[in-house]
């Protein structure tokens, strides 16, 4: 493979969910093993809101770090625990050997507010984080701007606290305007921003439930995705085939930009990511390994 990709390496790393049942969880094992095939940086497990998958997100990272030998970044959010509780959460962390930790606030879920004794942001978790120990933190930015950001401005000032206050890196929401990701970074540079932004690339799994999920979190979709993905939610090969190139696309051109590190949501299915990895030159196996 020739020009940038061939001169520079690329590096991903993968973020899964915690699966629900014993039967996902068993999935997820086959999956995690393929996926480590294409040699990430590191594997990340989400948090659901108020803390809700703390058990299976911490038994999800366990079996991830056994299967792989690779780090696993496990989430933390402000939503639903004290300072103390988070503070001692992280200590067992710590000890438990995990190193890298995603901190956000989190979604408040309806009616529910902050506790009073709690983080009130990204930026505060960072700094009571970096007081229980010397984490590798990686938190969020918003390309098209966090839905409860007063302004472009100010939330490129918030992303700047959290690094100010210890974070190591940024993983940016997806977006599907390549344009909006590089006009973002200059102006996280110009602001002075200097640490890693990571793009955060989404494949497509089911047009409809993206939609869905994009108008909560602020993430538009491009009209011309809605005429590529029509018709695909009952033919998922050629979905997975078009939600592949689109993504590699777009990874592609980002290296071709000076980019080199991607962080792909998996939604904990790896032939789309292992497929995104091979388009960038990773020697990920696209071949199905289903013993464990």
């Amino acid at each position: 493979m020739g020009g940038p990709l061939a001169e520079h390496p690329i590096a991903v790393s993968f973020e899964l969910f915690p699966p629900k049942t014993k039967r996902g969880i068993d999935n997820l094992a086959h999956t995690v093993t393929r996926l480590a095939s294409a040699g990430p940086k590191y594997f990340s497990v989400t948090y659901g809101a108020g803390g809700t998958t703390r058990d299976r997100t911490a038994h999800v990272v366990e079996m991830v770090r056994r299967r792989t030998g690779l780090p696993v970044a496990h989430h933390l959010t402000c939503v639903g625990a004290s300072r103390a509780e988070l503070d001692a959460q992280a200590e067992r962390l710590w000890e438990s050997g995990v190193r890298k930790i995603v901190a956000l606030r989190g979604d408040l879920p309806e009616g529910q507010v902050l506790a009073a004794d709690g983080y009130r942001d990204g930026a505060e978790l960072v700094a009571g984080l970096r007081q229980v120990a010397d984490f590798d933190i990686a938190v969020a930015a918003y390309p098209e701007v966090h839905p409860e950001a007063a302004s472009a401005q100010s939330d490129l000032d918030h992303l700047k606290r959290k690094l100010d206050a210890g974070a190591s890196r940024a993983i940016t929401q997806y977006v599907f305007d390549t344009d909006t990701i590089l006009r973002f970074i200059d102006r996280a540079r110009a602001a002075g921003i200097e640490a890693p932004i990571v793009p955060g690339i989404m494949p497509v799994a089911n047009f409809a439930s993206l939609k869905r999920f994009s108008e909560g979190c602020g993430a538009s979709i491009p009209d011309w995705m809605e005429t590529m993905f029509d018709g695909l939610d009952d033919a998922p090969d050629i979905r997975a085939m078009v939600a592949a190139s689109l993504a590699g696309e777009q990874c592609r051109r980002l290296a071709a930009e000076g980019v080199r590190d991607f962080h792909i949501y998996t939604l904990n299915k790896p032939d789309v990511s292992l497929a995104i990895c091979r388009a960038l030159g990773l020697p990920a196996r696209i071949s199905a390994e289903r013993a464990a």
